[in-house]
């Protein structure tokens, strides 16, 4: 794998390991879709604690899909684009290369 493919790998990682849990998955979902949104209101409709959205938030905010920013007392979280980019970007060139693979599969099944 090319040194610039590797680092693409490892920058997207961290978005993918992120999202790769189901109570992560759905707050995200939460923010994209009902965001900014604070600590209380998204865990009313979890199925954790308070404590345990905070650390999923954490761990949004470091993977870079999340910013939060204080607002008094409470902490409003929201979606910050940038994050998917690198992973979205990613995702496309995979996409191609599985395009281009099957055109290839594609042609050599028609001439045979």
């Amino acid at each position: 794998m090319a040194d610039a493919a590797l680092e693409r790998w490892v920058e997207a990682a961290p978005v993918f390991a992120a999202l790769g849990d189901e109570t992560r998955l759905r707050l995200f979902g939460r923010l994209v879709k009902d965001g900014p949104l604070s600590i209380a209101a998204l865990a009313a409709e979890a199925d954790v604690s308070r404590q345990a959205v905070t650390k999923h938030l954490e761990v949004l905010s470091n993977a870079g899909l999340v910013t939060g920013s204080r607002v008094g007392r409470e902490t409003s979280w929201t979606v910050e684009a940038r994050g998917l980019s690198r992973s979205t970007a990613l995702l496309e060139a995979i996409s191609r290369q599985w395009d281009s693979r099957l055109e290839r599969l594609r042609a050599l099944v028609e001439d045979a």
